[in-house]
């Protein structure tokens, strides 16, 4: 077991990594606490919960909206919570993010434990603050930059995780290698060709996470280079539904690593290492839409500027940087990579 401490700008939130669910139950008020999942992990792991109140929502993207959040809103007035309670969180990204976001705005702000459920979750989307709602089949336009008091981190919880699902989660572990370490990249490289365990390099990537997110918690600088294959991913996402977060991603840091080289910072052969690393876990989906479709989209993306866009390249595999990319070039790579007919 492993203690990460993020500080941040209201305190400490530590992230215990390699601790048991059952770790938590101590540390709670079982009369003032509220646990928010989603349906599946209620039917796979509801014994765990044993007599705390519990409200579920459902799965997928589709529930990701406000009226889910109201949903909680309700639950949050019938039982009463108010800032003395804890809501704690036990679920995928999802459901870390609309709890957390219900939480964050419920009477002001009131306290929240993650424990995600997901590989995705436990290196990504549980770890920085960052919570909230789609809108518009917009991703995560509605929302706020608030830390939880603690995440759990359980790999455990990984045994009953699709195969599709951990190859999302591994995606972001990816991108933590290709952004901030690129020993990281080789370890968790060599662990998916050999069938290695990875719980510990989960530790790893939150590491690097916390790093970045300790220095710029707001996201006005170093930490936008999180967004790393995300400016297309989530263009991918709002057009292709079926495509799963990882994947949409995946598509992402490969556009990302052709421009990379385009623009002179890595060479051909890197730009090809970051698609091999990508297509040898079938992460690199194919999608039928057209590189204008992907780049209108992308149009309302919050990083727009004019007609240009904040994009996160690589300057060298292990080190990114943020640069503004117009359309126009945007455009030609997309159709270059994506295949697009």
């Amino acid at each position: 077991m492993k203690k990460i401490p993020l500080h941040h700008r209201d305190g400490i939130c530590d992230i215990h990594c390699g601790e048991p669910f059952a770790a938590l139950v101590p540390r709670i008020d079982p009369r003032r606490t509220l646990i928010v999942t989603d349906t599946v992990v209620q039917q796979l792991y509801a014994p765990l919960f044993g007599c705390l109140p519990v409200v579920t929502v459902g799965q997928g993207e589709a529930i990701k909206t406000l009226e889910t959040v109201e949903i909680l809103y309700r639950a949050f007035l019938d039982r009463g919570v108010d800032r003395s309670w804890r809501v704690v969180a036990v679920g995928g990204g999802i459901v870390c993010d609309i709890a957390a976001y219900a939480a964050a705005s419920w009477m002001r702000g009131v306290r929240c434990i993650l424990v995600p459920t997901t590989l995705l979750a436990m290196v990504d989307a549980a770890i920085g603050g960052k919570n909230g709602v789609n809108y518009h089949r917009f991703k995560n336009l509605v929302g706020t930059i608030r830390q939880p008091d603690e995440v759990l981190i359980d790999p455990t919880f990984l045994k009953t995780l699709p195969r599709r699902e951990m190859l999302c989660g591994l995606a972001e572990m990816f991108k933590h290698g290709l952004i901030a370490d690129a020993g990281y990249l080789q370890e968790v490289e060599q662990a998916v060709a050999t069938g290695a365990p990875i719980d510990e390099l989960i530790d790893r990537s939150v590491e690097i996470k916390v790093s970045i997110v300790a220095q710029d918690e707001t996201e006005t600088g170093l930490r936008r280079i999180l967004n790393f294959g995300h400016t297309v991913g989530h263009a991918l996402e709002k057009l292709d539904p079926t495509l799963a977060h990882g994947e949409a991603v995946a598509v992402g840091m490969a556009v990302a690593a052709e421009l990379s080289h385009r623009r002179g910072y890595i060479t051909k052969a890197d730009a090809d290492r970051v698609r091999a690393i990508l297509a040898a876990t079938d992460l690199l989906a194919t999608t039928a839409h057209r590189a204008g479709d992907i780049a209108a989209t992308m149009r309302a993306d919050k990083k727009k500027s004019g007609d240009t866009l904040a994009f996160v390249l690589l300057k060298k595999i292990g080190e990114a940087v943020v640069v503004d990319i117009p359309f126009t070039e945007l455009e030609v790579t997309l159709a270059t990579v994506c295949q697009h007919r």
